[in-house]
């Protein structure tokens, strides 16, 4: 999937019939309520060969048994939106209680907050994060250890999008235009003092939405805008991924992947880039990978390995977990960023106006490539430099992390060691806008 975290679209038919992608998700409902009885049969042969008053449950065959039962379960279940999982940090070496809770709410998103109970006040406040989580497939939750790392010394909120079949059509289109209104209103709710790090696919509407709020003068603009592996010039050191979506052109996504949202889910009729095609497409680009983890699963609870089953069930609970996205957002973002390369062209517009980066005077810049992003290839977040040609160099920087690939950028002891520290100097150094700080300096 072009606009994913991983991925692109399973291989199809150079031409499928709208016939036949319109009942798709249909399809696919059918199949996986067909498989409710196996699943429930094997989940009860699982109990009975674990259950330590079976003879049977020490023995290799009864080990045996268990196990393939679990590997079918996990293989055919539809994995729901995982849970947050985070409920303390530690904030200057005391352990401090988390209340996750919204702030700001739309049909499409909410704004949520990690609110640190201290139990006592700070000596002096901690810079503010705005997460924008990709919506390309997984939920916000993918982002969990990003959020982790930064909860310690900073104030963290995350955009948490909302699974597309689970709003009703009634509530209207979501598309790129919306996206972008969107995150302008949550930094108006932040009132501005605010670091935005964009991860992967957000970094285009957040560049965007800068640009519309700077050629605006609009008081609640960031302190600075961190951009991650995001595809801002596509052209650039082309990966496998753009170069399907540059091949095929925006009809063919349009004809072979949007479907519409069966009964009985809340968005029944809505036309969605369906999370099962968007799977399809993670696992098909490393099949051999994913097929070796799963065998190491089965030998795993078979030996009784109980950390790298645990290892692996994590993981894969978090991987297989995903969301549709509206058509009209999928198709715009594939056709504006991947197939017309709209915004370095200077050919973007939002709501009618130029969208122009180089009227960003106010926000800092800063971004971040991994040097073995499949993805979103080097060069291709750094073009964002060229573009924001008002912004001084003293209030830019750009790093390229050694030996990680696209979800290395976020995640992993890389990013915590050495790409969260640069980016925790770099807003700590860009704490203040210049004319706040030409001000405040008038005023001492």
């Amino acid at each position: 999937m072009p606009i994913g975290e991983f991925g692109r679209p399973p291989d199809m038919p150079a031409e499928i019939s709208p016939t036949m992608t319109t009942p798709m998700y249909w399809m696919y409902e059918m199949a996986q309520a067909s498989l409710n009885p196996a699943r429930a049969v094997t989940d009860a042969t699982r109990i009975l060969f674990q259950n330590p008053l079976n003879p049977w449950s020490n023995t290799e065959f009864g080990k045996t048994v268990a196990a393939g039962c679990e590997l079918f379960e996990r293989t055919t279940r539809r994995y729901g939106k995982p849970e947050w999982g985070l409920h303390e940090t530690e904030v200057n070496g005391v352990r401090t209680p988390i209340e996750i809770r919204s702030v700001w709410e739309k049909p499409f998103c909410r704004l949520i907050y990690f609110d640190r109970k201290h139990m006592r006040p700070l000596r002096k406040p901690q810079p503010r994060v705005l997460l924008v989580a990709p919506m390309s497939g997984h939920y916000a939750t993918l982002l969990r250890g990003t959020v982790e790392a930064f909860m310690p010394t900073h104030d963290v909120y995350i955009t948490d999008w909302t699974d597309a079949r689970m709003v009703p059509v009634s509530e209207g289109r979501f598309d790129l235009e919306d996206y972008v209104d969107y995150l302008i209103e949550m930094l108006h709710v932040l009132g501005g003092n605010v670091h935005v790090i964009a991860v992967c696919q957000p970094s285009v509407p957040v560049l965007a939405a800068v640009s519309v709020m700077e050629a605006d003068g609009d008081p609640c603009v960031p302190l600075s805008m961190t951009l991650m592996g995001g595809p801002i010039d596509t052209r650039k050191n082309p990966t496998t991924v753009n170069n399907f979506a540059a091949e095929k052109g925006t009809d063919w996504f349009r004809n072979n992947v949007i479907t519409r949202v069966p009964f009985p889910h809340p968005g029944v009729m809505r036309d969605v880039y369906p999370g099962f095609l968007q799977l399809n497409g993670f696992i098909s680009m490393n099949f051999d990978r994913h097929m070796d983890a799963h065998k190491s699963l089965f030998k795993n609870l078979v030996k009784g390995d109980g950390d790298l089953v645990d290892k692996h069930r994590d993981f894969y609970d978090e991987y297989l977990a995903v969301m549709d996205l509206t058509a009209e957002y999928y198709l715009q973002t594939v056709d504006l960023v991947f197939v017309k390369h709209a915004l370095p062209k200077g050919e973007m517009t939002h709501r009618g106006r130029p969208v122009d980066p180089s009227k960003i005077t106010r926000v800092a810049l800063m971004t971040v490539e991994g040097e073995n992003d499949d993805i979103s290839g080097l060069g291709q977040t750094e073009a964002t430099h060229a573009l924001c040609t008002s912004i001084p160099d003293s209030r830019r920087a750009h790093y390229v992390q050694k030996g990680v690939g696209h979800y290395g950028v976020f995640n992993g002891s890389r990013f915590k060691s050495e790409i969260m520290p640069r980016i925790n100097d770099f807003m700590q150094s860009n704490a203040m806008h210049p004319a706040r700080a030409s001000r405040s300096a008038a005023a001492e």
